[in-house]
């Protein structure tokens, strides 16, 4: 399992995980609202932030090259490097549960410590997904604070999570 860039094309890969709307909320929050979304959707709205320096898309590849995971890491606030934000996280859905997701970010944890300044990574997670709570959970994130998000599907309580890096 290995980490690589993003590419244009693995963005046929994540729409085509996304099965319901309620999938997208949980992976996207309302950063989409639109559903189903399709490849371009989501190339024109990564174009935009990658330029801002601030935005990080990888996608997780197995020893053959075969996508099977992606997430970005972005800095929340322009004024402050010591910070950055896990968003985006998704598996292929046959994957789901068996600890690809885990793994997958466990290289996203060492991406920020070998090559940002960032001593802390936080993330948001829908209360109504607790297969991932538990799974950022087990990779030490901590609950820092929870709000409410009101979305088009319902207002769904989000979970902020943390991690401090040493």
């Amino acid at each position: 399992m290995n980490l690589r860039e993003y590419y244009k094309s693995d963005a046929d890969f994540i729409q085509a995980w996304i099965s319901s709307e309620e999938e997208l909320y949980k992976w996207s929050a309302d950063r989409f609202n639109k559903y189903p979304l399709e490849a371009d959707d989501i190339n024109q709205s990564y174009d935009q932030q990658i330029a801002s320096g601030r935005f990080i898309p990888l996608t997780c590849v197995d020893e053959c090259g075969n996508t099977f995971g992606h997430f970005i890491i972005r800095y929340p606030r322009d004024d402050d490097d010591t910070t950055v934000r896990f968003g985006f996280v998704i598996i292929e859905p046959f994957l789901r549960g068996v600890g690809f997701g885990r793994n997958m970010l466990l290289l996203g944890i060492e991406y920020v410590r070998e090559n940002l300044k960032a001593k802390r990574i936080d993330l948001g997670v829908f209360a109504n997904n607790p297969k991932a709570f538990r799974c950022y959970q087990s990779l030490g994130f901590k609950e820092y604070g929870r709000r409410i998000c009101k979305l088009p599907v319902g207002d769904w309580e989000c979970i902020d999570m943390e991690l401090f890096l040493d």
